[in-house]
């Protein structure tokens, strides 16, 4: 069976950081570009960021631009998203998705795999 597993959300204070962990279960994550998007309740979903599977090239949403981190791990199967700075706008369900043939923009992309999400919640 193919899927994702995520991992790491939570509850964070506003200024706090958490670090979304996705690891690919079936399937090699080598092979994909990784994305990560978000919705939150009432909204549409968002690019978040993703990573190419070539060189490892970033794409950040100006949002988190320079307070989130992207980073895969090939040999764990295993790409991670760390949030620094987080906001209470930051709150949403948070998932990642593979691309095989990455192409454009996030938008753009065709994306094979989606998983099921994490809730990251930036409270005090």
């Amino acid at each position: 069976q193919l899927e994702f597993v995520e991992s790491g959300g939570g509850l964070a204070q506003p200024g706090g950081s958490l670090r979304l962990s996705c690891r690919a279960n079936g399937f090699t994550l080598y092979d994909y570009t990784i994305g990560w998007f978000r919705r939150a309740p009432g909204k549409e979903r968002e690019d978040v960021s993703c990573i190419s599977k070539s060189d490892s090239s970033t794409y950040y949403a100006d949002s988190v631009k320079g307070r989130f981190t992207i980073s895969r791990d090939n040999a764990k199967d295993t790409v991670y998203l760390q949030m620094n700075s987080l906001q209470p706008e930051d709150s949403a369900l948070y998932f990642c998705a593979a691309s095989r043939d990455f192409s454009g923009t996030m938008s753009e992309a065709v994306w094979d795999l989606w998983g099921r999400g994490t809730q990251v919640t930036v409270s005090s």
